[in-house]
């Protein structure tokens, strides 16, 4: 019986640990990270949508990178174009990117660090290396 104790305890500390390691707040750097990440991939699916506005195609490239400082001004650049005004999905695109640009020059100006600012980087994102099966 008394091992058997011993596994339950054991169990319920290594789920209670995961629930809390999974319930840490966000740091400013995560977040930023996910949201150009998701900014990225939801750019990507609107650009190869079939049902989308032709606009679409008119519209700035949207890779981003955190980690060059250009993508301050590729975020300025892509919420300020005029098209595509009436296309739901391009407004919703700009308000996000609208957001990461707050966080990135408010909330987390002190805490993120440039590595580049190379701005050719960002209109020919670098694909990830195939791996050989």
């Amino acid at each position: 019986k008394l091992p058997t104790m011993k596994m339950l305890l054991l169990l319920i500390a290594l789920l209670s640990a995961a629930l809390l390691a999974s319930a840490a707040p966000p740091t400013c750097y995560s977040r930023v990270l996910s949201l150009s990440k998701e900014i990225t991939e939801s750019f990507k699916e609107l650009q190869t949508s079939k049902t989308v506005d032709s606009c679409v195609e008119t519209l700035p490239r949207l890779y981003l990178d955190i980690h060059n400082y250009c993508v301050l001004a590729k975020l300025r650049n892509f919420v300020a174009y005029p098209g595509c005004d009436r296309v739901v999905e391009v407004n919703e695109l700009k308000e996000k990117a609208r957001s990461l640009y707050t966080i990135l020059i408010s909330y987390c100006r002190r805490d993120l660090v440039f590595l580049t600012d190379d701005c050719n980087a960002l209109e020919i994102p670098i694909s990830p290396p195939i791996e050989d099966s």
